[in-house]
């Protein structure tokens, strides 16, 4: 069995950059991952600040794709990471989708993205499923805590 997720509107729609689960990362609020993820490619200027306040994750992939912002250098070299970041950000921080995340067992999961080759799968199924990946190591993390991290407080 696989896990096929897209839309925040699935029953999976949780695992989604674009699920409404914001968190505190670098000291800074960020209303999904989407939009940390999307900032992240702008740190040191004044459009992560921009990015981050955007009212949608629509909004902040939008200007994170504009190409009239300055790209950093090393993306490429540290957007996995990035992304592996926010998203166990996320989970550490919200235990109900944390618990749904654990209960997916060993199953594979997949973002069934038609559009997205690197962090979905495609519409062929061709693609790389970054994001899946990122998702069943992220699940291995919390599994081998043992618990979730608020703060300095483990929650078991």
């Amino acid at each position: 069995m696989t896990i096929y997720f897209y839309s925040t509107r699935e029953q999976y729609g949780c695992f989604s950059n674009f699920s409404d689960h914001g968190f505190v990362l670098d000291d800074l609020y960020w209303y999904t991952s989407e939009h940390y993820f999307q900032a992240q490619k702008f740190v040191g200027t004044f459009h992560l600040e921009q990015i981050r306040l955007v009212k949608t994750p629509k909004e902040a992939a939008k200007m994170g794709r504009e190409r009239s912002r300055p790209l950093r250098q090393d993306w490429e070299q540290v957007k996995d990471d990035i992304m592996k970041k926010a998203v166990l950000c996320k989970f550490e921080t919200h235990l109900d989708i944390q618990e749904i995340l654990l209960n997916t067992g060993n199953t594979e999961i997949v973002e069934n993205s038609p559009i997205d080759y690197y962090w979905g799968c495609g519409a062929d199924g061709s693609g790389k499923n970054m994001l899946g990946i990122i998702l069943m190591e992220v699940r291995d993390i919390l599994r081998s805590n043992g618990g979730t991290k608020l703060g300095n407080v483990t929650v078991k």
